[in-house]
């Protein structure tokens, strides 16, 4: 049975590539952050699945900024893969808090890295890369040898990490890889990234639950996929004879107005009627494009998108309706007595 690791389980990503290896026959084992709450929704649906309930997937208590408990978890574990999806990963938030955004999103995958080597082991793996590398783009669309220029200090980390995966596959001769993944959205992802921001806001609007939405910069534009896609092409990658680094994009980019224009008109509303701007929710430095080029990925490892920009967005619309349809949900918001 093939034994894999994934650092930020309980994230959008990590939940669905759980699901996924799972599927696939694997064992999986996910590092989860000690909480005085509990932080797993996005995956206790798979302990209250028969055929798994906990027989096939386990949870470590861990840290990325804790190299000891990387080697030790690794060198007991011995995967044959790791994923390693855990950052800090809201890249506003990375403005207020850059110091632990580089240790942990940065640093945190030296850690990684080097416990594999310290530990002995061929894992393969695959290092989350992101878009946001490129910030300031050189060129239209970004692909594999587009040069990087951050413009924040999410994006400033992820250029290490990127680098770090590299340098130990070129001086180790480790299978690492890095996937350059373009925004990719699906119903989990978190509530204060802009994209599940508007679709909740949207159904809380219908629903009478709420009145405005403020958002910040709506002419930065995005290339965004489905997240459940990008996570089959993070297992492509990792199938791949040796390491290498790809784009997963999907050579498509929108404004986050277009995105408003589809979400509200999915529920018959005019969105200029609720939204307003909020300065807050601006960046220092903004990064207006991204459009990835993912003719490699298609090209080796058969990896393309089909879930285009419309049919994303009128489903996560279509799942928070349905989720504050639901009593429960409505008692979070505080709306029912």
């Amino acid at each position: 049975m093939t034994k894999a690791l994934i650092t930020g389980i309980t994230g959008q990503d990590g939940s669905y590539l759980a699901d996924l290896l799972l599927q696939k026959g694997y064992e999986v084992h996910g590092i989860i952050r000690r909480a005085s709450t509990f932080n797993t929704s996005r995956i206790d649906h798979l302990y209250a699945d028969p055929h798994i309930n906990g027989v096939r997937l386990f949870l470590h208590y861990g840290d990325l900024s804790d190299s000891v408990s990387l080697v030790k978890l690794i060198y007991e574990l011995k995967p044959d893969e790791i994923y390693h999806l855990g950052a800090q990963s809201h890249v506003r938030v990375s403005f207020d808090i850059p110091e632990y955004t580089a240790d942990v999103s940065g640093v945190g995958t030296i850690r990684i890295l080097e416990a594999i080597r310290e530990a002995g082991v061929r894992s393969r793996f695959y290092q989350a890369s992101s878009s946001e590398m490129f910030g300031k783009v050189r060129e239209v669309p970004q692909t594999e040898t587009t040069p990087f220029w951050p413009r924040s200090p999410y994006g400033v980390a992820k250029v290490f990490a990127y680098w770090a995966t590299v340098n130990y596959r070129e001086s180790y001769g480790l299978c690492a890889s890095n996937g350059i993944l373009f925004n990719h959205e699906s119903p989990r992802r978190g509530e204060t990234f802009v994209t599940r921001k508007i679709t909740r806001a949207v159904a809380a609007i219908k629903h009478g639950l709420q009145h405005e939405l403020f958002l910040g910069n709506l002419e930065a534009k995005r290339d965004w996929g489905y997240a459940p896609e990008y996570v089959e092409g993070m297992w492509r990658i990792l199938q791949h004879d040796a390491g290498d680094d790809f784009v997963l994009a999907t050579n498509e980019t929108h404004t986050i107005r277009e995105f408003l224009e589809i979400a509200f008109g999915r529920v018959d509303l005019d969105w200029k009627e609720y939204v307003k701007h909020d300065q807050r929710y601006e960046r220092p430095a903004e990064v207006d494009l991204l459009i990835g080029d993912p003719a490699k990925a298609k090209k080796i490892l058969d990896w393309e998108p089909k879930v285009r920009f419309r049919e994303l967005v009128e489903l996560m619309v279509d799942a928070d309706l349905k989720l504050l349809a639901q009593p429960t949900a409505r008692e979070q918001l505080g709306q029912l007595p």
